[in-house]
C-alpha cells in the first residue's frame, strides 16, 4: 500500500509539475509575474561555485559540438530551459513521492499532507526569488504563487488518496491508472493551453521599444573607430589591398553580423524584457548631479556610430560567439563629466536588471571609445542585446560588459564583477583570434586554385597578418582586406590554394597591431580566454 501510493504520488507530483510551468509562464507574459521554474534554474546558477558553473557550460558546449547541434549561444540557451524544466519537473515528482509516503504512514489525509507541502514548496520559492534580487515582491506575486502552490500541493495529496483500498487487487490498479491517464492529459491540456495562450497574448518585442528603426540626425561616425592606426609597413604591402580590389571568399562570414545572428550569452534561462516607457537609468554615487534618466536624456547626447567586434571570453578556438555590429550610444565620459563624476571616483559600478553587474576602470570610462550603447545596426537594441542600454569598451570580452543596465554608481574603491568573482580574467583583454571560415572546393578560380578565407581579430589592437600552413609546412601570408570596418572590428582574409589531391591539414594564425603572434599553445576558455591555432582537415 505504501509503495502504490509513492508511486502514485511521484507519477502525479511530475505530471501536474508540467502544467505548473505552463500557468507560471501565462503570468509571466501576461502580468510579468515570476517564472519561477527557470527562476529557480537561474538562482541555482548564480549561488552555485564557479568551478560548477565552468563545468556546465563546458559540457553544454562540448555536447552541442560533438553532435553539431547549429549555433553555439542558441543552443545553449536551449538546453539551459530543458535542464530547468527537467529540474522542475524532477522536484515535483519527489515532492509527490513525499507526499505518497507521508500519506501512507500517517494518519492526515493526502489532501492536508498535500497543502503543507505547498506551504513549504511555495516559502522556499518565494526565497528564491527574493535571492534573485530580480523579482519585485508585491502582494500580486505573493499571491499568485501561493495559490498556485497549494494548489498544486492539494491536488496531489487528493490525486494519491483517491483509490484508497486495504488490498492491491487489479480494480484498485486499473483505478490508479486511469486517475493518472486523466492526470497526464489534464495536466498537458493545461500546460500547452497556457503556454500557448501566453504566446498569443504575451508583449511582443516592438511594444517594448526594441528593435525599432534608429532616427538620429546628430549621429556621425566615431573619429576614434574610423582612424586606420595599425602601420603598414614595407614587408607587408604585398598583403595589403584596398576593399574594393578584393571579394571575401566564398562562405566567409558577413563583415558585419545581423541582429538575429549576433550570439546572446548571459546568466539568464529567458531573457529580461523592458519596456522603454517603464525604464529609467539611476546614476548614484560620487555625482555632483545624481539623476535618474529615461532612454530621451541619453538620446539628446551627440550620438557616435562605431563598428566594432565583439567575443564571449568563453568562445573556443573556431567557436561562433563572436559578430560584428554597428553601434550606436553616446560616449561614456560625456554623461560621467556633464553630471559632475567627482574627483574621488575610481570606478563605476555597473549593474543590470538581471543581476550582472561589472565595474569599470577610470581609464575605460575616459576612453572616447566607451558607448553606453542604444542602437545596433541602425536600430534600437533587441531585447536578446539588452534594451533599452548597454555598454561597450574596447579591447575587453564581453563578459566586462552588461546589458540591460539599470543604475551606474561612481564608487572611490575598486569595485567587483560577477564573473570575475566566479575565477574568470579581472581584465577580459581579448586573445588573438584567427579562423577558417571556408575552404571553398566547389569554387575554384579558373586555374584551378582554391580559395579559402576567414577572420582575424585582437580587440583594438588590429591585424597586421595572417598566415597559413598547410600540412605542418612553412607559414604562407594571406590577403587582408584592408582596411577593416574600424580598428575595433575584425579582418576578413583570403588566400587562393593550390591543391594537390589528398588529405590536408590546414592551419592559421595572426599577428596583431604591436606585433605580437598569436599565441599556439593550447589553453581553455577559463579564466582568460581560449589560444591556440584554429585548424581544418580536408580532402581534396
Amino acid at each position: 500500500m505504501k509503495k502504490a501510493k509513492v508511486r502514485t504520488g511521484a507519477a502525479v507530483g511530475g505530471l501536474t509539475s508540467i502544467a505548473l510551468i505552463g500557468l507560471f509562464y501565462l503570468g509571466w507574459q501576461l502580468f510579468d509575474l515570476p517564472l519561477v521554474p527557470f527562476d529557480l534554474f537561474d538562482w541555482l546558477a548564480r549561488v552555485l561555485p564557479g568551478d560548477v558553473i565552468t563545468l556546465g557550460i563546458d559540457s553544454i558546449v562540448s555536447i552541442i559540438e560533438a553532435f553539431n547541434l547549429g549555433s553555439t549561444s542558441t543552443t545553449a540557451k536551449l538546453i539551459e530551459q530543458i535542464l530547468a524544466v527537467a529540474m522542475f519537473v524532477s522536484g515535483g515528482v519527489l515532492v509527490g513521492a513525499g507526499v505518497g509516503y507521508l500519506t501512507a504512514r500517517t494518519e492526515r489525509s493526502g489532501r492536508q499532507i498535500g497543502l503543507a507541502a505547498g506551504v513549504v514548496i511555495f516559502v522556499l520559492l518565494l526565497l528564491v526569488e527574493i535571492g534573485l534580487a530580480t523579482t519585485k515582491i508585491s502582494l500580486g506575486v505573493i499571491l499568485w504563487m501561493g495559490a498556485l502552490l497549494l494548489s498544486w500541493g492539494a491536488i496531489i495529496g487528493v490525486v494519491v488518496d483517491a483509490p484508497d483500498k486495504e488490498e492491491s487487487t487489479e480494480v484498485e490498479l486499473a483505478s490508479r491508472r486511469a486517475i493518472l491517464l486523466r492526470v497526464g492529459a489534464g495536466s498537458l491540456g493545461v500546460a500547452v493551453g497556457a503556454l500557448g495562450l501566453g504566446r498569443l497574448v504575451g508583449s511582443p518585442d516592438e511594444e517594448t521599444g526594441a528593435s525599432q528603426p534608429l532616427a538620429l540626425a546628430t549621429a556621425t561616425p566615431s573619429p576614434e573607430s574610423q582612424a586606420i592606426t595599425q602601420e603598414v609597413t614595407p614587408e607587408l604591402t604585398a598583403t595589403v589591398t584596398t576593399r574594393d580590389k578584393i571579394s571575401p571568399a566564398p562562405g566567409t562570414r558577413d563583415e558585419l553580423t545581423s541582429n538575429e545572428d549576433f550570439y546572446r550569452i548571459d546568466i539568464n534561462t529567458f531573457r529580461p524584457v523592458l519596456k522603454e516607457d517603464e525604464w529609467t537609468l539611476s546614476v548614484a554615487g560620487l555625482f555632483d548631479k545624481p539623476s535618474s534618466l529615461v532612454l530621451g536624456d541619453l538620446m539628446a547626447y551627440r550620438a557616435v556610430i562605431q563598428p566594432i567586434t565583439l567575443s564571449c571570453i568563453s568562445n573556443r578556438i573556431g567557436g561562433d560567439l563572436i559578430g560584428t555590429s554597428n553601434w550606436t550610444g553616446l560616449r561614456l565620459r560625456d554623461l560621467l563629466e556633464d553630471l559632475g563624476m567627482q574627483k574621488e571616483s575610481e570606478q563605476l559600478m555597473v549593474e543590470a536588471a538581471d543581476g550582472f553587474f561589472e565595474s569599470v576602470t577610470m581609464m575605460d570610462m575616459m576612453d572616447p571609445r566607451t558607448l553606453l550603447v542604444y542602437g545596433m545596426n541602425g536600430e534600437t537594441l533587441p531585447v536578446d542585446h539588452g534594451f533599452p542600454l548597454r555598454i561597450y569598451i574596447p579591447n575587453r570580452y564581453g563578459m566586462k560588459q552588461p546589458k540591460w543596465i539599470t543604475k551606474i554608481t561612481a564608487i572611490d574603491h575598486e569595485g567587483s564583477g560577477y564573473w570575475v568573482d566566479r575565477g574568470w580574467s579581472k581584465n577580459a583583454h581579448p586573445q588573438i583570434v584567427s579562423v577558417i571560415d571556408t575552404v571553398a572546393e566547389d569554387e575554384r578560380s579558373p586555374d584551378g586554385r582554391i580559395p579559402i578565407g576567414g577572420i582575424a581579430w585582437a580587440g583594438d589592437r588590429g591585424i597586421q597578418k595572417v598566415e597559413l600552413q598547410f600540412d605542418g609546412g612553412d607559414w604562407i601570408p594571406a590577403v587582408l582586406r584592408l582596411p577593416p570596418l574600424s580598428p575595433l572590428a575584425w579582418v576578413q582574409w583570403r588566400y587562393e590554394w593550390e591543391a594537390e589531391p589528398g588529405k590536408h591539414e590546414i592551419r592559421v594564425r595572426a599577428t596583431d597591431g604591436t606585433g605580437s603572434l598569436q599565441i599556439e599553445a593550447e589553453s581553455g576558455v577559463r579564466p582568460d580566454g581560449a589560444t591556440g591555432y584554429h585548424s581544418e582537415e580536408v580532402r581534396i
